[in-house]
């Protein structure tokens, strides 16, 4: 047996620790926040916990932890085959999308992992930011359209769930009919309820039909460049590849407008720059990536070997859960909470190290949020709440952290050349 199969039988492996903490629950959606300064309080820097299901598991919430975990991946590996829980972890598992091995970048290490991450980089350098920017105010305009007569609306459902989905067709070069089913499946897999394995499936057979596609009509875009990268991706890569690219630009890119629209509309610091609207958009964007950062917690890596981190002993195999938000909240390395963020890009929001997101990901993640952003506000310069802000409901995942809605009302206008 290898080092990446799975035993046949459990071993001891991560502990259920007497005093382990349930990583799931109704205190997420309330105020995760004070939830991960408890945790801090009681166990330190990295805590015993169970994911669903009563699987034990360690979260990494400390800022420096995180840092050295995401430093190293010879010690803190990325292949799930490594995961001494395996024989505990039924096949319908909810989770499973998160941590199933897929032959994809995502789980790939060393040589392997550089040479799939370098063809993803290459391909995403080569979208033209401006070009990207523009095609983004077109599609922000043209979803305002189809609600600005109305004076209300659910920012989430009609705007900042779509908008990213259909940018990112644009680079990948995706029919438009695609969109609908992959946005829908897209959501249910991210939240990690019922019917996400089914989901994840669909975006699969998505993105198979469209590597087949270019394979016909190649074009311009990031699946043509894929395809042709000399690193010579086979059919398989090439599909998981795309498959990881959408879901983790889509849902995040959607939480990251709605939080940022969600902050402005509630913090006096904004609203006054509403009518404005473009002078704090960067700003609130960076302090949603330090605040409310979209995704909160990550599975994760796995302990190649015995080692200590944070006061606790990690064995081979332990699954170690990424605390992306917590950390950016660490007391030690952010002694003042309401110290100002602007300009600090030191949060751990796109993660660290090799498996980080891959650049540009994050330059044209933020092009397409903050295009988004300021042509809502130079449209509807007068948008308001529709609710209190305690009011709005939070997505109910502990993965990501995301308005479940966002309704606002503004002064109804007509579309220009409607008739």
């Amino acid at each position: 047996m290898t080092d990446l199969e799975p035993s046949s039988v459990p071993t001891a492996g991560c502990p259920v620790h007497p005093d382990a903490l349930p990583l799931y629950g109704s205190r997420f959606l309330r105020n995760p926040a004070e939830l991960y300064r408890e945790m801090r309080q009681e166990h330190g820097p990295v805590v015993p916990v169970l994911i669903e299901g009563d699987i034990p598991a360690w979260f990494v919430i400390g800022y420096r932890e995180l840092h050295h975990v995401l430093s190293n991946p010879d010690v803190f590996a990325r292949d799930c085959r490594r995961w001494n829980q395996w024989p505990n972890i039924p096949p319908d598992w909810p989770l499973m999308p998160f941590v199933g091995y897929q032959p994809s970048t995502l789980f790939a290490e060393g040589d392997e992992h550089r040479r799939r991450a370098g063809a993803l980089s290459d391909g995403l350098f080569a979208v033209d930011q401006f070009d990207l920017r523009m095609q983004c105010e077109k599609i922000a305009d043209d979803l305002i359209d189809t609600f600005v007569e109305a004076g209300e609306v659910d920012l989430m459902a009609e705007f900042a769930h779509p908008l990213p989905l259909l940018a990112v067709a644009k680079i990948f070069g995706l029919p438009e009919p695609e969109t609908p089913g992959l946005l829908r499946d897209m959501m249910t897999t991210v939240n990690g309820g019922e019917g996400a394995l089914d989901a994840k499936q669909g975006i699969d057979a998505a993105m198979r039909r469209l590597v087949a596609h270019k394979g016909e009509q190649p074009g311009s875009d990031f699946t043509t460049r894929l395809l042709n990268n000399p690193v010579g991706l086979t059919e398989e890569e090439l599909i998981q590849d795309l498959v990881l690219v959408i879901t983790a630009a889509q849902q995040p890119m959607a939480y990251w407008i709605g939080n940022t629209i969600r902050l402005m509309l509630t913090d006096d610091r904004f609203s006054v720059n509403l009518a404005g609207g473009r002078r704090s958009v960067g700003q609130a964007l960076n302090e949603v990536l330090w605040e409310d950062t979209p995704t909160q917690n990550y599975l994760g890596r796995w302990a190649a070997r015995p080692i200590e981190l944070g006061g606790q002993q990690i064995k081979a195999g332990d699954l170690l859960v990424l605390g992306l938000a917590a950390a950016n909240s660490d007391p030690q390395v952010r002694p003042d909470p309401e110290s100002a963020t602007a300009g600090n890009q030191a949060m751990l929001s796109f993660s660290h190290g090799e498996h980080r997101c891959p650049y540009p990901a994050p330059e044209l993640a933020e092009v397409i949020c903050r295009a988004a952003v300021e042509v809502l506000l130079d449209r509807l310069p007068d948008v308001l709440l529709a609710v209190k802000p305690d009011e709005l409901e939070w997505s109910p995942s502990v993965w990501m952290r995301g308005l479940v809605s966002l309704p606002v009302t503004f002064a109804p206008s007509y579309v220009a050349g409607g008739g």
